[in-house]
C-alpha cells in the first residue's frame, strides 16, 4: 500500500483517518474510559474521561468539577479533571449511569 507522505502541490490535503468515536484513542463502544495522565502537564496528574457522548460532555464536566471541588477542562471532546481522583470520578460516573472502564496502567 503506497501512501503519499509529501507533496509540492499547494492544494494537496493529507487524508485524515478519524479515530473510532472521534474523541481519543479508544473505540466508540459505549464505555466511558478513565485514564490518569501526566504527559505535557509538568508532572501534574489529571484524570481524562474518554467516550462520553457529545451532548453530555459539558454538563457532565461541570457536574464532576463541582462534586469533586476541583478544576478541569474539556479539550477535543475529552474531559480533564485535575488531581489524582480516578476512583472518585469512576464512582460518580457509575452513579450517573455510565459504564466505566479504567484504561492504562
Amino acid at each position: 500500500m503506497n501512501r503519499i507522505v509529501y507533496s509540492t502541490d499547494p492544494g494537496w490535503q493529507a487524508e485524515v483517518q478519524p479515530t473510532a468515536g472521534g474523541n481519543g484513542p479508544f473505540p466508540a463502544d459505549g464505555l466511558v474510559r478513565l485514564r490518569r495522565e501526566t504527559k505535557g502537564r509538568k508532572g501534574a496528574g489529571v484524570v481524562c474521561v474518554y467516550g462520553v457522548p457529545a451532548e453530555h460532555i459539558k454538563a457532565l464536566a461541570k457536574r464532576l468539577k463541582s462534586q469533586l471541588g476541583t478544576g478541569g477542562a474539556v479539550k477535543d471532546g475529552v474531559i480533564e479533571i485535575q488531581g489524582d481522583r480516578l476512583e472518585q470520578v469512576a464512582e460518580l460516573l457509575t452513579k450517573a449511569g455510565f459504564q466505566v472502564k479504567k484504561a492504562g496502567g
